[in-house]
């Protein structure tokens, strides 16, 4: 019986009502309270794992409690059901929403009681997207470093990004990491405050996710670091954190729609569900995990930061074998540490060289065919978004764009673009919010959609939810990796001939000098094209592989290509 029945009781016998009248109240009381749906005891519902025929849904009840649900292709047409199970308090289950048809958007109430009682409830109405076909438009959203654990995330701005998350209705949501935390004292951490840090964003996601299936990519907060990993296991806050996080949060698995880590792990993680992949519509979606498989030291450095080589050999015959249209990669940041995006991707594992300059891949990964940011210029990377600096920023680097993701909790507005801006040569803003992106067969739009508080929104100026920059991006290609066929000439490497092949294509210029430089800007290759001539090749059989940059000067105009070489 609620607090306000009791209360009311109490006041009315203390009128001196007779007994038996009191009696009679207190029967009408509770037939009135059993009548009235449970709404402050309905589940919180976040949904996981969409595939082309099924999602999870992860559900939450915070008293013991019996639920099923029900499903259709149409509003209030639920022709399907799952089963009805039974809900411990503050157990998630994991309800698999199953024998659906693809690229169909479908509808869904959670059905649940009281054990022992007989009437059912309802939630309101929530929907899920299955695969989307190839040509189909649609719509993402990704959001970074929402640090609720520390005084740098801010829970009613937060709310506020979320709140406009809902309204743009999208097929999924993407948060790229430092999320949870909190690795600040990792050999103190238990088990316990993971436990209650995970479950907190339960309360704030479930109000957006129960029709947006979540995806989480591992930051550095979150703990899950290798060597974590290695200190006094199972007590650990690596363990913990992905136990918790598994427990309250289902990443995908290797299953036949997604690929990803088929390696066990010991002390109750089986797969650790830390990097996976999947194609929806035109797109592949990779998203890595940049912290687990380093395990030299509690601080890496350089080329200790690595991916760990069953993760890279499982992303580059991800990226290769793909025949989307548009490739995403996500992890938190580029190597895991510094920051910026262009600057890093250029060294150690991500880009191949030192920080003298000296090209190191071949000796310190032998046996992989190239540096990260060479592999997805070779095979057609769209975009790569990152998290961990915490303001908007756009790069690009050998057709590649590099986009930094804005917290979605920051009420200064310029936490990350007073700390990092100065780590971005390319476009830097402020500001709070999320990044929306659709994904159409004519190209991909990101946006950056603006959150604000209501008191900041006074006077007009700022304008909750507005477009703050918006950008578009085509499909790049993978079979001819450096192309500049806008100003008419184009670069590319044999290597059945060894050579670099430059080709222009206005026969009228006079002037045609070509040079080949490392990616530091020393001349290895030189070499004069002929008037009349629309080809040139350049002898490359004593260059290293890696990425160069080609410079081809004719009388009208100067172009600079970057060009892969891979023996």
């Amino acid at each position: 019986m609620s607090t306000l029945v009791a209360d009311s009781i109490v006041r009315y016998q203390s009128a001196t009502t007779p007994r038996s009248v009191l009696f009679t109240l207190v029967l009408v009381l509770a037939s009135c309270l059993a009548a009235v749906p449970i709404r402050a005891q309905a589940p919180n519902v976040m949904l996981a794992r969409p595939t082309n025929n099924s999602v999870t849904a992860s559900i939450l009840f915070e008293q013991p409690m019996e639920s099923y649900i029900v499903y259709g292709a149409s509003r209030k047409g639920y022709k399907d059901s799952t089963n009805v199970i039974a809900h411990k308090a503050g157990v998630p289950d994991n309800v698999v929403i199953g024998n659906c048809t693809s690229d169909t958007r479908y509808y869904y109430r959670v059905r649940y009681r009281r054990p022992g009682t007989t009437a059912f409830s309802s939630t309101d109405e929530y929907m899920f997207q299955t695969q989307r076909a190839p040509g189909s438009s649609f719509r993402f959203l990704i959001e970074a470093d929402e640090h609720l654990y520390d005084k740098k995330g801010i829970r009613s701005m937060y709310q506020v990004t979320l709140a406009n998350q809902a309204k743009d209705s999208a097929d999924f949501l993407l948060s790229l990491g430092d999320i949870f935390g909190d690795d600040h004292t990792p050999a103190t951490t238990t088990s316990a405050d993971m436990d209650a840090l995970h479950k907190d964003y339960r309360q704030y996601l479930g109000t957006v996710c129960n029709s947006m299936p979540f995806f989480v990519c591992l930051g550095n907060h979150e703990g899950e670091m290798g060597y974590y990993l290695k200190q006094t296991p199972p007590d650990n806050i690596a363990v913990y954190g992905t136990l918790w996080r598994k427990y309250y949060y289902p990443n995908p698995v290797p299953d036949g729609f997604y690929t990803g880590n088929a390696a066990k792990e010991a002390f109750g993680i089986d797969l650790p569900e830390n990097y996976y992949a999947w194609t929806w519509g035109d797109a592949l979606f990779v998203v890595l995990d940049v912290y687990r498989h380093c395990d030299i030291n509690e601080k890496p450095q350089n080329w200790d930061w690595t991916l760990g080589e069953a993760q890279y050999q499982w992303f580059r015959e991800t990226i290769s074998k793909s025949t989307a249209k548009y490739k995403f990669v996500f992890a938190h940041h580029v190597r895991g540490q510094g920051r910026g995006a262009v600057d890093m991707a250029k060294g150690f594992e991500w880009g191949g060289y030192d920080n003298g300059g000296r090209w190191q891949f071949a000796d310190k990964r032998p046996g992989w065919e190239l540096p990260i940011h060479q592999l997805m210029v070779k095979y057609g990377v769209t975009v790569f978004f990152q998290g961990h600096d915490h303001l908007f920023a756009k790069e690009e680097l050998d057709g590649i764009v590099y986009h930094e993701v804005p917290m979605p909790s920051d009420s200064s507005y310029e936490i990350g673009v007073l700390a990092n801006a100065d780590a971005y040569k390319g476009l830097t803003l402020n500001g709070t919010g999320h990044l929306r992106v659709d994904v159409k067969p004519g190209g991909v739009t990101v946006d950056f959609v603006r959150a604000y508080l209501p008191k900041d929104t006074v006077g007009g100026t700022r304008v909750n939810g507005e477009v703050a920059h918006s950008y578009t991006v085509q499909a790049r290609t993978s079979d001819v990796p450096s192309v500049d066929e806008v100003r008419g000439a184009r670069a590319y490497y044999s290597e059945q001939n060894r050579s670099i092949n430059v080709v222009v294509d206005n026969i009228a210029d006079v002037t045609r000098a070509i040079t080949v430089c490392t990616m530091n800007g020393e001349r290895v290759l030189s070499a004069d094209m002929e008037a009349g001539n629309t080809i040139a090749r350049l002898n490359a059989d004593g260059l290293a592989q890696g990425m160069y940059l080609v410079t081809c000067s004719t009388s009208t105009a100067t172009m600079t290509m970057p060009l892969a070489i891979v023996h």
